[in-house]
């Protein structure tokens, strides 16, 4: 059976409250019963006094116990006592309960011992037997007719403040709790932009803030969600659309299937290949499943096989591409293929947004325990309203551009997630109308990074 707050709270405050009175009620009783205890124990002290010195000048009169136990069943009756007399042999002569006559009485407890003047030794020894249960009653009664009637009103008043203060803080509590609820129904259904207001600046206010934050971030997910089905539709549209063409036109006889038919039915499958490789590789990146094999590897190696990769198509547009290394770079930790599927795509994208004539230049440099690698153009630039967006996916800075001449828009975006795989970081600079430098590090391999520390 589920329960609401509200009660929850109503049961947890009456229960503090029954604890805490049980609590006092208990710790009076302890000191009461220790009060009364001391009290008692003076007081027998006197009383016992008293009857030892009734009983010294008994035997002082009588030389003997004959007939005292008439004056031990008045004392007895008068304190509320059992009250024993032993001889000087232990034998008991007189009992206020009548029930240890002419018996040996061997007692836990020492008695008090009755002396006469002019016997040699004790004559006999007085023994006094107070119950524990009648001081615990004394104490009871005393702490009930005292105390026990002011605490178990006050018990009442506390429950009844309880329940209204449950009522109006349990109000003032679930409210904002019942927006949140409400605002997370809400956003399980689709709808992200819920917001809950709550001036609450404690844990309530933070919990809100973390709400309205999450379910920005949610919408900002599903917005690039659909912007990212969208894209990705566009993208298959166009080079399907182009292989439809063909086929249905070499089908209808007004193309022939010859070696240029061919030659542009194989340009359409391999972006089609290239995109979704593409997005296979943003995929397994953003999820973190991306599969390196890191290895020590020649930064130098792997900037001249590269840049040998992309020169013959930068030497078609007229571009001059220059590599820049110092003569001795550390080796680094990397996933070979991957930094090389980085520094491709930089350079690809340098190529297409450079004019003939311009140059692209490919330099390297250690940075402490990274290797920073950039590639500089001088190209068309950036606008500085478009460079925070440029490593977005299927962003472009010019919106009018084609697949052909504007790429697919997740050339940059795999370029950052391979590099923050290999825990670096990638960034951009850029002038419009006077080109771009991008700069990204990588590791510097473990046993070289040693080295150089220590020297």
């Amino acid at each position: 059976m589920r329960h609401s707050l509200q009660f929850r709270l109503l049961v947890a405050f009456t229960l503090v409250i029954v604890v805490t009175i049980g609590s006092i009620f208990f710790f009076l009783y302890q000191a009461t019963r220790s009060e009364i205890g001391r009290f008692e124990e003076r007081a027998e002290s006197m009383q016992a006094g008293r009857i030892e010195f009734e009983l010294s000048q008994y035997y002082q009169l009588q030389r003997s116990w004959e007939g005292i136990q008439p004056f031990v069943e008045q004392w007895g009756n008068l304190y509320g006592w059992q009250i024993i007399l032993t001889d000087s042999s232990g034998t008991v002569v007189a009992d206020s309960e009548g029930e240890l006559l002419e018996e040996q009485y061997h007692p836990d407890s020492p008695g008090r011992a009755i002396f006469f003047p002019w016997a040699e030794g004790a004559v006999g020894t007085l023994y006094i037997n107070r119950g524990a249960a009648e001081v615990d009653i004394a104490s009871l009664s005393i702490l009930y007719n005292s105390m026990g009637r002011f605490l178990l009103w006050g018990g009442l008043v506390a429950v009844a403040i309880a329940l209204l203060l449950t009522f109006f803080l349990s109000r003032r509590i679930l409210a904002p709790v019942k927006a949140l609820t409400s605002a997370t129904k809400r956003v399980g259904s689709g709808d992200f932009s819920q917001k809950v207001k709550i001036k609450d600046k404690g844990e309530l206010g933070e919990l809100a803030q973390a709400f309205n934050a999450m379910a920005s971030d949610l919408e900002h997910i599903e917005k690039l969600r659909r912007n990212m089905v969208a894209d990705v539709a566009h993208e298959l549209r166009t080079p399907l659309s182009n292989v439809r063409g063909y086929l249905e036109a070499i089908r209808d006889g007004v193309i022939k299937s010859d070696a240029n038919t061919i030659r542009s039915l194989t340009e359409e499958a391999m972006l089609l290949s290239r995109l979704v490789d593409d997005l296979q590789d943003l995929a397994l990146a953003e999820a973190g499943e991306l599969n390196l094999v890191c290895q020590t590897e020649d930064v130098s190696e792997l900037v001249n096989q590269t840049v040998a990769i992309v020169q013959v198509q930068a030497t078609a547009k007229g571009l001059l591409v220059s590599i820049d290394l110092p003569d001795k770079l550390p080796p680094v930790n990397i996933d070979y293929q991957r930094i090389s599927q980085v520094l491709r795509n930089l350079l690809e994208n340098a190529v297409a947004h450079t004019a003939k004539g311009g140059s692209i230049t490919v330099a390297a440099k250690q940075q402490g325990n990274w290797v920073e690698v950039t590639v500089t153009d001088t190209g068309e630039g950036i606008p500085a309203e478009d460079l925070p967006n440029i490593f977005e996916r299927f962003y472009r800075v010019d919106k009018s551009r084609t697949r052909a001449t504007g790429g697919s828009g997740l050339g940059l975006t795999i370029a950052k997630r391979l590099v923050e795989a290999h825990g670096g970081k990638i960034e951009a600079r850029s002038e419009l109308g006077k080109g771009s430098r991008f700069s990204f590090t990588i590791p510097v391999a473990e046993q070289d990074s040693q080295t150089t520390s220590s020297s």
